[in-house]
């Protein structure tokens, strides 16, 4: 028994296969000795034999030298046999480095790739996030308060940031044209209600006298012409309703109240004269007609207007 074969119970056995090996002839081992070859594979194996523990039970065979054989073989590395000249069909075998150059690489030996650019910008945001969810720390009431305030100040609308709206022409032309309208019907106005005193002033200042428009007029009469004369002017009184009317003449005079009564009153009414005295100034009445001085002027009523005492006395008072 050699290192390659193993005898159980009297049958040789291969160490490595297993398979029982035929005893050589001498013929055979002297051949082979003799030249130094290894026979043919096609030689050995010409025929299949059935093994011949098949049929058995059960093989006395040591469980532990068989093991410990097989082991032994396994770990003994025999020198490889001479190549066969007639075995052409397989190539030579490779060597360490070509088998280390052809084997499979596997994923620890592949170099890793450096990572895409949107690879690396999708890092760079998780990592932004998660540094922005970081618990913040918890600010005082006070602070919260505060920069509420100054976001609703921020928030509010700017006054100088509203322009304001150009007023077109227009409007503005139409503004203006209505205040000197409405100016106008005030002066016209104005004008009417002091129309008799510039009538009577224009006409003192021809006449060159002090003379002036009553303050008071009777009720239902109306100013009808104003006419003026060297040294007097006269204003003529009309009834609204009626042909009745009356003059107020104004004239320079020198006299006093009895030059007034000798020289006008009895001449023109004779005795038949009421007098009254009213604010120092004497008043003779005559059927609604009158006569008084004051100032240097001389003052007369006449015509056929039934004015009563009462009303001569007011407009006497009024001058």
């Amino acid at each position: 028994m050699n290192s390659e074969t193993i005898t159980v119970n009297g049958k040789v056995y291969d160490a490595v296969t297993g398979l029982p090996v035929e005893p050589r002839t001498a013929s055979q081992a002297e051949r082979l000795a003799g030249t130094g070859r290894v026979k043919p594979s096609h030689h050995v194996h010409k025929q299949t034999e059935a093994s011949r523990a098949v049929g058995r039970r059960k093989a006395d065979i040591p469980a532990t030298p068989l093991i410990q054989k097989r082991s032994d073989s396994l770990r003994t590395m025999q020198p490889a046999a001479a190549k066969n000249p007639a075995i052409t069909r397989f190539a030579a075998q490779p060597s360490r480095s070509s088998r280390e150059t052809n084997r499979p690489r596997l994923m620890n030996d592949i170099a890793p790739a450096s990572p895409h650019p949107l690879v690396q910008k999708a890092e760079m945001r998780m990592q932004e996030a998660q540094a922005h969810r970081a618990p913040a720390a918890i600010k005082p009431s006070a602070v919260i308060k505060q920069e509420a305030i100054e976001e609703a100040l921020d928030k509010a609308p700017r006054h100088n940031t509203i322009k304001p709206k150009r007023a077109s022409f227009r409007p503005r032309m139409l503004s203006f044209a209505s205040m000197a309208l409405s100016m106008l019907l005030l002066a016209g106005y104005l004008t009417y209600i002091n129309l008799p005193n510039l009538s009577v002033r224009v006409a003192a200042n021809q006449a060159g006298i002090s003379a002036g428009y009553p303050g008071y007029r009777p009720d239902g009469y109306r100013l009808a012409g104003v006419n003026y004369d060297r040294g007097s002017v006269s204003l003529k009184f009309a009834a609204n309703a009626g042909p009745q009317k009356f003059t107020l003449t104004q004239q320079q005079t020198s006299w006093d109240s009895t030059a007034v009564k000798e020289n006008y009153v009895k001449t023109n009414w004779g005795d038949d004269v009421v007098p009254y005295s009213e604010r120092g100034l004497t008043i003779y009445a005559h059927e609604g007609n009158a006569a008084w001085v004051n100032g240097g002027i001389l003052y007369t009523i006449t015509g056929d207007a039934p004015l009563s005492a009462s009303q001569v006395r007011s407009i006497a008072t009024s001058m």
